[in-house]
């Protein structure tokens, strides 16, 4: 499927770095257009459903937001065979999300209605963002970028016919869509009202919970305003949002304070850097890490401050900021934090087969798979869920509670597990070897899950790795190289 699109001379490519959407990957604006677009996209009865049985925005939104810039950056990229690649690996994750809402209404994440509403949102709240912060779009430059979102779209799905051609058709289409089918649906209000108030702390600042519990009881309900005045008026009616007093002016303040970013020195501000530092754990050997080890120390005795002079409540907890275990880079985990962090992705307090889905997918992102291994790994996985269903679902609804999991204390370590690990070792042994060598190692710790952990006699074979993570899925242990894949917001 070729998606590209051809430029005259004097036009600017619609994918790439010279591409009116490629400015706003550093822009701090599209931080808050992005918040916009996805409530929006929840606010989709279809979009809504999906998100809230499937996605793991809830338990790891850092995670969430740092696989969405990628694949962002994928799709609008200059690379044609990558466009394509990344097209065909979203539409094998969507594939695989269907299902029925609340209310029984059945949902296809692979519905063309829905994934262009997905693409509308994106564009509309660019123009938005715009036009809020003081710097409207012109009609030319609108046009260009509502082109980019249409084969964006035919990307995904091998044509642009589910939205209008015509830029003035797009903005009826768009008034009717939240006229008539958007709701106030639970994805939507989760992130506007949980979200941002029980936001987890991203890596860089897990050490320090009462300075992150801090900031975000200041920030979560400023954002969450910002974000609801800055919805379409018909849409705050019909959902009944409430809009806290001079939340407009909050609004406008905050998205022209972020279009100040336009005076500073191009290149000052990385998207791509941020995401990255944030997601640093503890014990990492990123060349950064030096510096993001002496700022969470700072962190942590501003947090302890903190503590002394403002003691807060919740999940900011009595005891003393957490720190690293010595030696090992491994501490000891309760059945409960293990049940919260690893294995319930979803955020939603039980165990189901979304949530080893969730994993299966984060792996095949993270490893790149072909379609014949990613779809190898997520058989794997569905085996994992029929063992563990069988073995901890006593009630027989179909899905592991916490308290389950705690009462039978098992050993997750089963054949199937244990072929969920070997589909990863084979994917990772390319040359079919045997073992991992030092240049497949890398590929998997360093590329994948940004550790770089080499053994010591310059292989890694089929039974260390099978036992390493099947120690990491079943145990009590924290695990310093598939924490940062699994278990970190």
């Amino acid at each position: 499927m070729t998606t590209e699109t051809t430029d005259t001379a004097d036009e600017a490519p619609l994918f790439g770095p010279e591409s009116q959407f490629s400015a706003f990957f550093d822009d701090p604006r599209w931080a808050l257009a992005m918040i916009r677009a996805t409530v929006l996209e929840a606010a989709h009865p279809q979009i809504g459903a999906a998100l809230v049985d499937n996605s793991t925005f809830v338990a790891h939104p850092w995670r969430r937001l740092r696989n969405t810039f990628l694949s962002m950056r994928r799709m609008f990229g200059s690379d044609v065979a990558e466009r394509e690649r990344e097209a065909a690996r979203l539409n094998r994750l969507h594939a695989r999300m269907s299902g029925s809402d609340s209310r029984g209404r059945a949902y296809d994440a692979m519905d063309r209605a829905a994934r262009a509403w997905v693409v509308a949102t994106l564009f509309e709240s660019a123009v938005t963002m715009c036009r809020l912060s003081g710097q409207p779009l012109d009609q030319d430059t609108m046009e260009r970028m509502y082109a980019e979102y249409r084969t964006f779209l035919a990307a995904l799905d091998g044509d642009a016919a589910e939205l209008p051609a015509d830029l003035n058709d797009f903005w009826r289409y768009f008034d009717r869509v939240v006229e008539n089918e958007l709701e106030n649906t639970e994805a939507a209000r989760v992130i506007l009202y949980r979200l941002f108030d029980h936001l987890p702390a991203p890596a860089l600042l897990a050490s320090a919970p009462t300075l992150w519990a801090a900031g975000r009881a200041v920030a979560g309900p400023l954002l969450g305003a910002v974000t609801v005045a800055s919805l379409p008026e018909p849409y705050r009616r019909r959902a009944g949002l409430p809009e806290m007093p001079g939340a407009q002016t909050l609004m406008q303040g905050a998205y022209l304070g972020a279009g100040l970013a336009r005076f500073l020195p191009e290149g000052w501000i990385s998207a791509e850097s941020i995401i990255e530092v944030l997601s640093l754990s503890p014990g990492s050997d990123d060349p950064r890490a030096r510096t993001v080890a002496a700022l969470r120390a700072r962190m942590k005795r501003v947090s302890a401050l903190l503590r002394l002079l403002t003691p807060l409540g919740g999940d900011a907890g009595p005891g003393p900021d957490p720190a690293p275990s010595a030696g090992t880079g491994e501490g000891q985990r309760s059945a409960g934090e293990f049940f919260r962090q690893v294995l319930d992705q979803t955020g939603d307090g039980y165990l189901d087969w979304p949530d080893l889905a969730a994993m299966a997918r984060e792996l095949s992102t993270r490893l790149d798979l072909d379609e014949p291994e990613e779809t190898r790994l997520y058989d794997a996985f569905a085996a994992w869920w029929r063992e563990l269903q069988t073995a901890l679902d006593t009630d027989g609804d179909g899905r592991v509670s916490a308290d389950e999991y705690a009462a039978a204390i098992p050993s997750l370590a089963g054949p199937a597990l244990i072929r969920v690990a070997e589909v990863l070792f084979d994917a990772t042994d390319k040359d079919g070897s045997g073992s991992i060598d030092a240049g497949e190692h890398r590929t998997l710790f360093r590329t994948a899950f940004h550790r770089d952990l080499s053994p010591t006699d310059g292989a890694y074979g089929r039974s260390t790795f099978v036992g390493d993570f099947l120690s990491f899925m079943s145990g009590r242990r924290t695990s310093t190289p598939y924490d940062p894949l699994l278990a970190d917001a």
